[in-house]
């Protein structure tokens, strides 16, 4: 019996193999199925993380190459039609991330804004009435026998204890630094209080100066809580270093522990996320347009960077003194 011959596979065909094919297919016999094809392409090509530079000059390569085989001008105006028609549609995926991003964010504002409006009440409202409370016991007192207030002594040291918690909620809520100075500020404030309360040494380092965006400020902000939370709750870390630096037009944000770490890969594809809040993390920066890119082992520690596209003229950088 002779040995079956394995047949040899046919390598798979790049992104420009592909558009090319479909365009072609479409200037030549149109239809939903190829356009349906172009709406395929624009999701691969985000995917693969291509600009839409990159997308427009590939699409021109693709028509400038048909146009030149052409004959005629009608036949011209028929592949220029068909080449706008598929570029359209191949572009639509892209539109339709972007509206998203935009929902997100408006999202993210109207949150926030709540968020700010439940700190002024924890911090106004609820220490007027506590006021109100000291000012109560305080009479009470004048009218009782002097073991009675002592006990009256010790339920307002007790309300000073809540005072001073409702003060620390109101801040993590809404600090007002992050109103007032900015999130590199509103950050090294925040490592201050995480550092006092969990004996960990945090060390922030910045090269950057200026403001952002006010949603890109708080989402910044909020994903730099959540993983100095991480490192205090579940690294079981002895310091943390956070590094903020421009690269070009992007902004870098390093968060660095040297805890116990954990299996990256296992713990993003069996949906382990949600405790140590990662996907709240990758949630506010999608919105925002950034990424996050976890890098950890167990007994190595965990090193997240986020990365957010920003204008130069939105915040400046310089070297810290």
């Amino acid at each position: 019996m002779k040995n079956a011959t394995k047949r040899k596979t046919q390598p798979a065909a790049t992104f420009e193999e592909e558009y090319r094919s479909g365009l072609s297919e479409y200037a030549q016999r149109g239809g939903e199925a190829a356009l349906g094809r172009a709406y395929a392409l624009g999701r691969r090509a985000i995917s693969e993380k291509m600009s839409l530079i990159e997308l427009a000059s590939l699409h021109h390569q693709a028509l400038q190459g048909m146009l030149a085989d052409a004959r005629g001008a009608l036949r011209n105006r028929e592949l220029l039609t068909a080449g706008c028609d598929f570029l359209a549609e191949t572009l639509s995926p892209y539109e339709m991330a972007h509206r998203g991003v935009q929902d997100a964010i408006a999202a993210l504002r109207r949150l926030n804004e709540t968020l700010k409006r439940i700190a002024y009440a924890v911090h106004d409202e609820a220490g007027q009435l506590l006021v109100a409370v000291h000012l109560a016991l305080a009479d009470l007192a004048r009218e009782l026998p002097q073991h009675q207030k002592a006990q009256v002594g010790r339920i307002e040291e007790l309300l000073h204890q809540v005072e001073k918690q409702l003060r620390r909620y109101s801040h993590e809520l809404r600090p007002t630094v992050l109103d007032d100075l900015g999130w590199v500020p509103a950050i090294r404030l925040l490592a201050e209080g995480v550092s006092r309360r969990a004996n960990l040494k945090i060390q922030v380092k910045t090269t950057i100066a200026g403001r952002l965006a006010g949603p890109l400020e708080i989402a910044l902000y909020r994903i730099v809580q959540e993983a100095l939370t991480n490192a205090a709750r579940h690294a079981k870390a002895s310091q943390v270093r956070i590094q903020i630096e421009r690269k070009n037009r992007v902004l870098c944000c390093t968060i660095e522990d040297d805890g116990v770490g954990f299996d990256a890969r296992e713990v993003q594809s069996n949906g382990k996320r949600r405790g140590l809040g990662l996907i709240g993390m990758q949630e506010r920066l999608s919105a925002i347009g950034g990424t996050l890119s976890i890098k950890s082992a167990p007994g190595r520690g965990t090193k997240l960077l986020i990365q957010l596209a920003t204008e130069n003229s939105n915040a400046n950088s310089h070297r810290a003194r």
